[in-house]
């Protein structure tokens, strides 16, 4: 047993020439993301037809989104232009509580995006009863208030047991499967307590989003004319497109740490569920929201006004 006080960082490959080349190509995604979702921030915020439950709520997920991958990318980029790898203890903890709150927190709010679809497709009449804004406000609330509990559980988990051994995690940011390689034998039991909860936890409310959505598609079926079924459908695709992103980005990634493979392959998965998402999600609501696209075209045009004028 050692008492470890920093851990290296050694996801990809110890090459100067390759650590530049990573650098530069998660800085430009790290921008895309940081541009997009601030996009999406400040046209809900300014646009007065963007100010129903669906695009608060959306305001709300692209914040997420900005903190979640701004916890490790901007680490990743300074280590490769530096190199070095080193992250001390009281880092590595912090970067597992902030990626497992932020990730969990976008699950929750996932889900109250699904509960504000079901409201309004299934019960429209009683749509602004239901999702009125203090009722908003207290979902978004929870949400953060289930991530914040959801990343102090786990890093109270991987953090209350020893080290054996070295101090490299084959991983480009501190994450609880790396981290758990390095534990003493024996000593991982309640972190996988905890992981095996939060999986049957995330279960049940992945069953939940599904059933939401069977209804919600049963309803639409049933609406007779073809135009108010496509609307009724556009409304909900984006946010079906970010949860199967979300999901099945997590579920691969996982998967794949279950089984033997280079590890350069699994930090290269590990890419698909902390960059991937942050930075689809305002390219998948602007490309199917037609409000949005007008919203951003007003924008763009008034700019354009006032430095012609």
């Amino acid at each position: 047993m050692t008492n470890i006080t920093t851990f290296l960082l050694m996801g990809f490959p110890d090459d100067q020439v390759l650590q530049r080349l990573y650098a530069a190509f998660f800085s430009l995604v790290y921008l895309a993301a940081l541009m997009g979702n601030l996009v999406i921030i400040t046209l809900t915020t300014i646009d007065q037809h963007l100010q129903s439950p669906m695009y608060f709520f959306l305001k709300n997920l692209s914040l997420i989104d900005i903190c979640y991958i701004s916890v490790t990318v901007p680490k990743f980029v300074m280590n490769s232009l530096t190199n070095s790898h080193s992250i001390s203890f009281v880092g590595c903890a912090s970067q597992v509580f902030l990626v497992v709150f932020f990730a969990g927190t976008e699950f929750a709010l996932l889900l109250v995006m699904s509960y504000d679809r079901y409201a309004a497709i299934c019960c429209p009449l009683h749509y602004e009863a239901i999702m009125n804004r203090g009722a908003c406000v207290q979902m978004v609330r929870a949400s953060w208030f289930s991530g914040c509990v959801y990343g102090s559980i786990h890093v109270a988990g991987t953090f209350s047991v020893r080290f054996c051994g070295c101090n490299i995690v084959h991983q480009f940011f501190c994450d609880v499967p790396s981290l758990l390689t390095l534990v003493c034998s024996g000593e991982e039991t309640l972190e996988y307590a905890f992981i095996i909860g939060s999986c049957c936890f995330g279960f049940i409310c992945f069953i939940l989003l599904v059933v939401s959505y069977v209804y919600i598609f049963s309803t639409v079926l049933r609406i007779p004319s073809a135009k108010g079924r496509v609307k009724s459908l556009s409304t909900c695709l984006p946010h079906l497109t970010v949860v199967t992103l979300f999901f099945f980005s997590g579920i691969i990634t996982y998967l794949a740490k279950n089984f033997k493979s280079s590890s350069s392959l699994k930090v290269l998965i590990s890419v698909l569920y902390t960059v991937l998402p942050p930075t689809m999600n305002p390219l998948i609501y602007s490309l199917r929201n037609w409000d949005i696209q007008m919203a951003l075209g007003k924008l763009i045009a008034g700019k354009l006004f006032r430095r012609l004028f």
